[in-house]
């Protein structure tokens, strides 16, 4: 075979891989997918990456409850039953052991990130402040948007019944429970007992003065 043959067979070759590359850029030219405005299905649950990727997304404040008022008609029972999800990473028996999480017995008045023998993050480590109901209580909800960069992955409890019954039952977990605070004094009604309180005279209006006792003749 000359020289001649061989040219023929390398330019059909060469031919056929620039047409081929001509037509994958023309394909991906005219079928380019175009992403849609919004998605067509929302699954529920599942949030739109924040900007800042890893970022905790603050969740809505939330009023605290009266824990002078909700505690004491709290169902520990069912809080025992909810605190089966913490017991996943957390022993809540006394003397035990800490497991990925510390252990839970006393948590309520204990100082943060302190308990024996369990290595914390830096974030949880940063405060020493004792855990009290509301602190709990908002941690509960959702401990990445309280902490941020604690190392415990725990989604929260969005029901706010359900943390004042965990609160109950782990109250409960400690040789000396935390104290239930006293209810929140209730707002007075500045209205008289016996009746709409008197008007007052308006700015600059000339005193009505009171009324005389009848002259004896």
């Amino acid at each position: 075979m000359d020289s001649f043959e061989w040219n023929k067979i390398a330019g059909a070759i060469l031919g056929t891989l620039i047409l081929v590359l001509v037509i994958r850029f023309a394909g991906e030219a005219i079928f380019e997918p175009v992403e849609p405005a919004k998605p067509g299905y929302v699954v529920e649950g599942v949030s739109e990456e924040a900007a800042n990727a890893g970022a905790a997304a603050a969740p809505a404040e939330e009023a605290l409850p009266d824990f002078g008022t909700v505690l004491p008609t709290a169902d520990a029972a069912a809080g025992q039953k909810i605190s089966t999800r913490c017991e996943q990473c957390h022993d809540l028996s006394k003397g035990g052991p800490n497991k990925i999480g510390p252990n839970l017995w006393g948590v309520l008045g204990r100082e943060r990130a302190t308990h024996p023998g369990f290595s914390y993050s830096g974030a949880m480590g940063a405060s020493h402040e004792k855990w009290n109901f509301d602190s709990l209580f908002k941690f509960l909800k959702s401990p990445a948007a309280m902490v941020p960069g604690t190392k415990m992955s725990f989604a929260g409890l969005r029901s706010a019944s359900d943390r004042i019954n965990l609160l109950a039952w782990l109250r409960l977990q400690s040789d000396s429970p935390l104290p239930i605070p006293a209810p929140a004094p209730k707002s007075t009604n500045a209205q008289a007992p016996n009746g709409p309180a008197p008007a007052t005279a308006a700015p600059g209006a000339p005193a009505t003065p009171a009324p005389q006792a009848p002259k004896k003749n």
